[in-house]
């Protein structure tokens, strides 16, 4: 009885026995099926060359196959073989010609079928941008008692960008009333500090607490301005690259509403104090009025013919101030969208590149891109104060609580401090080289000051000492705010983060 291979069914030349699985086999199959596997193949238990024992024989003969006994069987075989080769691969070419329509088929179904979406896509953006500016008015208040005007007015019937209506002298004396007001709540304020306010020992030990990079896209990363509501500081209102507006939770963590209808990145936003009403700017030209509660646009105020790059709301909450790379400054009505006045100052001939509002609201300053600080009277709209000094265009400014002081950022890595009743420059703040000062912001008492750009640092006004410096965003950072009594600091920048700090 001759021996048989239990993986090639043949008589071995060199056969051995497996202990585990007590079968004979072909000493070069097995090495190979170990090598590959290191279990029996037949039991499948774990078998290793050194456990194979080897079978002595005097003189193994294979025996030949019956078909292959002479020359024309040895050729009849090879025939056979060679046909059964042919017709295999025969039948692997068929399959892969039929592969290969089905592949194009499905290409072509995908291809067509990304075409319909974008245009769908296309056709719902615009029809909802339709459809927002043809809402009626939410969350706006009603004009005061008066002359009588549309309440709000759709996109279609905006005023043509060279239009103005013009500064009446009710409008001037509604000025005139609240900075008045203004002025005297500030004299009977004096120098005192709200006693809820975080002492600026208390302010040096804020930490990170959290961090928020759900609320714009991620295909088109970065958060280019932040506000908080000044009522309820809890709620942050961000622009993005993405062309969206959010608003956002800080208490829920969750976003309340996203606002779309830019068509390009938003450059500047703000939380109106007493309404659910939120303001944002564009470089699509454009400055939107959005109703929060309702989640829709509710007037487009179309005061500019290039990027709007700064937003003010006056201290009424009924006019807007922006500014824009057309060179001019505009000045709307925020319950029409009408542009009340529209200025630039011929003699310089260089793009705005951010304003702000004056406390009071009837003076108001802009930056320049060729590192120009404007001062403004509104009711007169002439240029009343320049503060050279910067060496690159102006890239934030913000005034102080108490009226006072004017903070300026450039491209030129300082911080300068400016007294408004001297008309001069009495504080710079030289910062690390390279350094992109992209906001600025006063707390509500006027007591600190934050800078974003590179990282965020917070200084205490008069001493004017660096108190606190966050480097947790991977971006540059382009919002900060204070929450209510500085009870935390907000932050956004590039990296599409929204970062709390606090205690």
């Amino acid at each position: 009885m001759s021996l048989v291979c239990a993986i090639s069914n043949e008589v071995p030349e060199h056969p051995c026995v497996s202990p585990v699985s007590n079968q004979v086999y072909e000493r070069r199959l097995i090495e190979k099926y170990i090598a590959e596997n290191g279990v029996d193949p037949i039991t499948g238990q774990p078998l290793s060359e050194e456990q194979l024992i080897d079978i002595k024989l005097s003189h193994p003969i294979r025996p030949k196959a019956p078909s292959a006994t002479s020359i024309p069987a040895i050729l009849k075989s090879l025939q056979d073989e060679w046909d059964a080769v042919m017709l295999h691969s025969f039948t692997l070419r068929q399959q892969l010609q039929t592969t290969r329509q089905e592949l194009s088929h499905a290409l072509y179904q995908h291809d067509a079928a990304c075409r319909v979406i974008a245009r769908l896509t296309k056709e719902v953006t615009a029809a909802r941008e339709a459809l927002a500016t043809l809402k009626p008015q939410a969350g706006l208040v009603a004009p005061q008692t008066g002359p009588t005007q549309p309440s709000i007015v759709a996109a279609g019937e905006a005023m043509d960008v060279s239009e103005q209506v013009g500064m009446t002298p009710d409008i001037i004396q509604k000025l005139q009333d609240k900075a008045t007001v203004l002025t005297t709540e500030r004299k009977k304020r004096g120098k005192t500090v709200p006693e809820e306010l975080v002492r600026a020992e208390d302010l040096s030990k804020y930490r990170h607490m959290a961090s928020h990079v759900g609320l714009h896209s991620a295909s088109i990363p970065g958060i280019l301005s932040l506000d908080l509501c000044p009522s309820d500081t809890n709620k942050v209102l961000t622009g993005g690259s993405d062309k969206n507006v959010v608003v956002f939770d800080k208490r829920e963590e969750q976003i309340l509403a996203t606002l779309k209808g830019h068509t390009k990145k938003v450059t500047s936003v703000i939380y109106h104090p007493s309404q659910s009403v939120v303001f944002s700017a564009s470089t699509d030209s454009t400055i939107r009025v959005w109703s929060v509660s309702g989640g829709s646009c509710v007037q487009v105020v179309r005061a500019h013919e290039a990027g709007v790059t700064g937003l003010s709301l006056h201290a009424t909450g009924d006019y807007l101030l922006s500014s824009s790379e057309d060179q001019f400054w505009a000045f709307s009505d925020i319950q029409t969208g009408r542009v009340l006045t529209k200025v630039t100052d011929e003699t310089t001939g260089s793009a705005l590149t951010c304003a702000q509002f004056h406390p009071d609201g009837l003076i108001f300053g802009t930056g320049t891109a060729d590192s120009q600080i404007k001062i403004w009277d509104l009711k007169e709209r002439t240029n009343v104060a320049n503060f050279p000094g910067h060496s690159g265009p102006i890239t934030a400014i913000a005034f102080s609580e108490n009226g006072y002081y004017l903070a300026t950022g450039a491209q030129d890595s300082s911080l300068k401090l400016w007294d408004l009743r001297k008309l001069k420059n009495f504080k710079t703040i030289a910062l690390d080289n390279s350094y992109e000062v992209k906001s600025l912001v006063f707390d509500q008492s006027g007591t600190y000051l934050a800078v974003g750009g590179s990282d965020i640092r917070v200084y205490i006004c008069k001493q004017w000492s660096e108190v606190l410096n966050f480097t947790e965003h991977t971006g540059v950072v382009t919002g900060v705010a204070f929450g209510e009594h500085a009870q935390f600091l907000a932050s956004s920048g590039m990296d599409r983060s929204l970062k709390f700090y606090s205690l």
